[in-house]
């Protein structure tokens, strides 16, 4: 397979880059909504924003939220969506960055992505160091984000570019050039849990990657709109367990995060968090284990629980 020669890519540095920003989005219309209006502030304006969503309801108001912006219906997925938006702006795009519906990017976001992606042409993505994660503890409201972010100026700790293997999908930045024929993989349904994992690897062979503290924001963790307990846990055992089958997954990295998942569900499902449906998640770790031992664990089982 011949790859793409990223080297010459930044042989146009005397022009700006073509910067996209796309969400994909699903039963949250009022957090993409805010979003798309957040993104108005952006100090190097995207050149165009595509909001995906599902159906109407999906992305009600979101068109006449925010100037360039266009609004696409595609299959239910979060791969299917991010593949849709990723076919309409190659040839008309440089760079393509993907924030989930619920990341409040600092305002400085796009700028920092103009500086970063012109000057080394091995860089093939990077991802933001965040300031704070609400997936990792109680969701974040976003007000109290951008309030952290433009009143406090919070900043990450990370002062310097960290190397990495994989990107974190809640803010990723990619190289059309590098990415080429990858796309997302549509067998990773719905939610797409370890998606940009397996995305991101296959990109890391074709030039470097880094996180990058220039690129922050804050990810709210919104709970909303995600799939039920029992299909994350399914996929939390299947999609690693397809991954590493297929090569895109460490497996130190990928048995170690399929360990501590279900350990977390095991040993919370007796206190539960408010937010996180532990039973639900432990009953699809054990689904999936037990179809891995019968030989028909499939990720998309999920959309059949």
């Amino acid at each position: 397979m011949n790859l793409p020669n990223i080297s010459t890519v930044n042989d146009q540095c005397a022009e700006a880059l073509r910067i996209h920003v796309v969400i994909a989005t699903c039963g949250r219309s009022e957090s993409v909504r805010k979003l798309v209006r957040h993104l108005e502030k952006q100090t190097r304006p995207a050149d165009g924003i595509l909001v995906v969503g599902t159906c109407a309801d999906d992305v009600e108001g979101v068109e006449s939220t925010g100037s360039n912006t266009t609004v696409v219906i595609a299959p239910r997925g979060l791969c299917c969506q991010r593949n849709a938006a990723i076919d309409l702006i190659t040839g008309t795009s440089d760079i393509v960055v993907f924030f989930d519906d619920d990341f409040v990017p600092a305002n400085d976001y796009l700028e920092a992505v103009q500086k970063l992606m012109t000057a080394p042409p091995d860089l093939a993505g990077l991802t933001g160091a965040l300031v704070d994660d609400g997936i990792m503890h109680d969701p974040i409201a976003f007000e109290h984000a951008v309030h952290r972010l433009e009143t406090e100026r919070e900043r990450p700790s990370q002062t310097g570019h960290l190397p990495r293997k994989a990107l974190y999908g809640c803010n990723m930045v990619i190289r059309l050039d590098a990415l080429g024929e990858l796309r997302f993989d549509e067998n990773l349904p719905l939610y797409g849990w370890m998606e940009d994992v397996d995305l991101t690897y296959q990109l890391g062979r074709r030039g470097k990657l880094i996180c990058a503290p220039e690129t922050t924001g804050i990810h709210l963790g919104v709970r909303g709109g995600r799939q039920p307990g029992k299909r994350l846990g399914y996929s939390q055992v299947a999609n690693i367990v397809y991954l590493y089958r297929k090569g895109t997954m460490q497996p130190d990295i990928g048995w170690r995060q399929l360990l501590m998942n279900l350990a977390a569900n095991l040993v919370r499902s007796i206190a539960p968090e408010p937010h996180v449906d532990r039973r639900g998640r432990l009953t699809g770790n054990l689904l999936a284990i037990a179809d891995l031992l019968r030989g028909r664990l499939d990720p998309r089982r999920i959309t059949s629980l």
